[in-house]
């Protein structure tokens, strides 16, 4: 039924649509405001996953890890890691990973976020419960291999050898990586237990681009959200990184 305040009744389909556009229907102009953000939004994060192959294409960094090149609280565009790659990314069981560690990076010139490499987000251990993880690689080993030599001595711990290593020989081919952070991350990744050497299938995508501040938003709103729903009980599905999370097209990575 139309609004009786509207001086004409909508006739036909182009009446009735021309009406649901125009009318002051309180209710009405509710939903059309609710369904034009949706679409907008839906229409923003498709392209943005057109762009990058990868969803959800941007993170929240929640912790400092990666700085001074990348900020607790930005925002990170993810890319698929095959896309746009070098020629220099490392090669595994005949096909591209996709990604140029620090090593070979530094022979090709390959400069990402302030110094050499590509930062990559991965699943630690290969864990789809856990948080993914925001790291540079550093470099590639191959299973078996003893990385010991391969390794800079400021990054191993107290280790002399391989065998006071963890994660040494390594278990299986991989990425050895590092958190950029010289005062909160001095040793990589596989010596301080975050992960096994990273498998190319772990790998989520590489980071491209950061937007300071703006992932602050996003963590605010999942602690926000987080404690309504601990509140609320039945809504924390909802209010999560999933329908919030989703909705805004992003979501978050320790550093």
């Amino acid at each position: 039924m139309a609004n009786p305040g509207d001086k004409d009744s909508p006739v036909g389909p182009i009446g009735w649509l021309k009406w649901l556009w125009t009318t002051e229907n309180g209710l009405i102009a509710f939903l059309r405001e609710v369904t034009g953000s949706i679409l907008i939004v839906l229409l923003v994060g498709g392209l943005l996953f057109g762009i990058s192959g990868v969803w959800p294409p941007m993170v929240a960094i929640e912790s400092p890890s990666m700085e001074p090149h990348i900020q607790k609280g930005d925002l990170v565009f993810v890319m698929d890691e095959h896309r746009f790659s070098g020629e220099a990314a490392i090669n595994h069981d005949g096909k591209s990973t996709g990604v140029i560690p620090y090593q070979q990076a530094q022979q090709n010139e390959h400069k990402k976020f302030g110094t050499y490499g590509d930062v990559i987000i991965y699943k630690p251990d290969g864990s789809e419960q856990q948080t993914p993880i925001i790291h540079r690689a550093r470099f590639w080993v191959e299973e078996g291999e003893n990385w010991y030599d391969k390794a800079n001595p400021d990054h191993v711990g107290n280790a002399e050898s391989c065998g006071e290593l963890p994660h040494c020989p390594a278990e299986h081919s991989g990425f050895i990586t590092k958190g950029d952070n010289k005062e909160k991350n001095g040793q990589y990744d596989q010596v301080v237990g975050l992960s096994e050497p990273v498998k190319p299938e772990w790998i989520i995508g590489t980071a491209v681009f950061r937007i300071p501040y703006l992932g602050s938003i996003r963590l605010l709103m999942g602690m926000i959200s987080g404690q309504v729903a601990s509140a609320a009980g039945m809504y924390g599905g909802l209010l999560g990184t999933g329908a919030l999370g989703g909705a805004i097209a992003l979501d978050h990575a320790r550093s």
